[in-house]
């Protein structure tokens, strides 16, 4: 189950980030990361932080709680 949430979180930011037009790189200088630190997420390799997860919101301009409804 663990494994099927990162998944879906990465999908959920690898949408969001498409759907504003944003390569990798450039989203990741919004949120203040690396670009294979962003693509590591979206591939779900990497189980962020909060901290992280607030700061991706941000770089999208969407509530975390909207960030994190992945079932839709």
């Amino acid at each position: 189950m663990s494994e099927n949430i990162i998944i879906k979180f990465g999908s959920k930011v690898r949408k969001e980030r498409e759907k504003r037009g944003y390569s990798q790189e450039d989203f990741a200088e919004l949120v203040g990361a690396h670009r294979t630190y962003i693509g590591m997420i979206e591939r779900a390799e990497k189980n962020i932080t909060l901290k992280n997860i607030e700061k991706i919101a941000k770089a999208l301009n969407i509530t975390v709680s909207k960030l994190l409804e992945l079932d839709k």
